[in-house]
């Protein structure tokens, strides 16, 4: 349906590309992003809990330990995301990770970007993506945490260890199970390499955060394997019912 707009932009000499979520035609060498859909990709700074996300109040508060994270610490120090995984957000990542649209990966590097400046991340001294098992890796053909943790290198100008965390089992997928199925089905399913994270302080980046236990059991992994400490970044956060 847009193919006859951006003929007659051609024709007239005008550049034009397709908004990366709804495809509405848009400027070339601008936002990727139509406006509307730009306003429904808000970034979340304030009203949630900087340690696991969770979302409560107005979003003009300032950030806030939750009572469970008071209670239960997480195996992390900060967590960094953008926003909620719903609406425009949701459509950008599943289009993403299951539907071949690898040229998003630029978007949502820039979105993780924005969100990990905006609180004033700490610097780390490398940068760990959550990895796929090879099988799962070839299926997707990409990691699309591996891909969002490259923009996240080069802002901060620190190293990309692809290798630093391995995954040692080809778990079935988290989105099966509920919570207490999920940290049983990635229980021990990950391996780190201490001579490449230990004494480091590590921003561990990964694309949704659902219930935490994928991210748990990575830190945890990195941890026993000797890192300074961690910090972690999604570009968005679950809000469970």
């Amino acid at each position: 349906m847009f193919r006859p707009v951006l003929t007659l932009a051609r024709r007239l000499g005008l550049r034009a590309g397709r908004c990366a979520v709804c495809g509405t035609v848009v400027p070339d060498g601008g936002s990727p992003l139509c406006a509307a859909c730009a306003g429904a990709l808000p970034l979340r700074t304030g009203g949630l809990c900087p340690a696991c996300g969770e979302m409560s109040g107005r979003k003009e508060d300032p950030p806030s330990l939750c009572p469970e994270c008071r209670a239960d610490p997480p195996p992390w120090d900060e967590l960094y995301f953008h926003g909620q995984y719903a609406g425009a957000m949701r459509r950008l990542i599943i289009g993403y990770k299951f539907h071949n649209r690898f040229e998003r990966s630029r978007l949502l590097g820039t979105l993780g970007v924005s969100a990990f400046t905006a609180r004033r991340g700490r610097v780390p001294d490398a940068v760990v993506p959550v990895p796929l098992h090879d099988r799962r890796l070839v299926w997707r053909g990409f990691n699309q945490s591996l891909e969002i943790a490259r923009g996240l290198a080069r802002h901060v100008d620190s190293p990309l260890l692809i290798h630093g965390l391995t995954r040692t089992r080809n778990t079935p997928p988290q989105t099966r199970f509920g919570l207490k199925e999920r940290q049983a089905n990635i229980k021990g399913a990950f391996a780190a390499d201490s001579a490449l994270v230990k004494g480091r302080r590590l921003l561990l980046v990964d694309d949704v955060y659902t219930t935490g236990s994928t991210l748990r059991e990575c830190a945890r992994t990195l941890k026993r394997a000797g890192c300074a400490g961690v910090d972690v970044l999604v570009l968005a956060r679950t809000v469970l019912e």
